[in-house]
């Protein structure tokens, strides 16, 4: 299953993200990560979630952050949830739909597979969001 939260600088996301990590670490019985840009949320998620700072590896391509995430599954098959604030600064998808669209369904069809929740940052404006981005709201 995978939730898309978006919205342009501003309007909560982190904020909300912030939250949905503390209630899946309260109502779910896996290991909870979240995947940020930078260490900005070390003191905001709480330590029984594995928070992983995408600066310490070099994320360039969505093909990369797929292996990753498949690499953090094969490590540890308790993982229930993966929290993922801001898609578009952690890997550069240059504005192409179609790639952030096949992303996403490959984050569904992993989820499905696996038994993993996704919940996805992306900071830009929901107006512009295609249906294929739309159906993970």
């Amino acid at each position: 299953m995978v939730t898309v939260l978006m919205g342009v600088k501003g309007t909560g996301k982190t904020k909300r993200l912030i939250e949905l990590v503390k209630e899946a670490l309260e109502v779910e019985h896996g290991h909870v990560v979240c995947l940020e840009k930078e260490r900005k949320l070390t003191y905001d998620i709480p330590r029984e979630a594995r928070l992983i700072a995408a600066a310490d590896y070099s994320f360039k391509t969505p093909e990369f952050l797929k292996g990753f995430i498949s690499g953090l599954y094969a490590g540890n098959f308790d993982i229930t949830h993966i929290f993922i604030d801001g898609l578009y600064k952690i890997v550069p998808f240059a504005g192409d739909v179609n790639v952030v669209e096949a992303f996403l369904d490959w984050l569904e069809a992993f989820g499905t597979e696996n038994n993993v929740k996704f919940t996805i940052v992306i900071s830009a404006d929901v107006n512009g969001a295609t249906d294929g981005i739309r159906k993970y709201f």
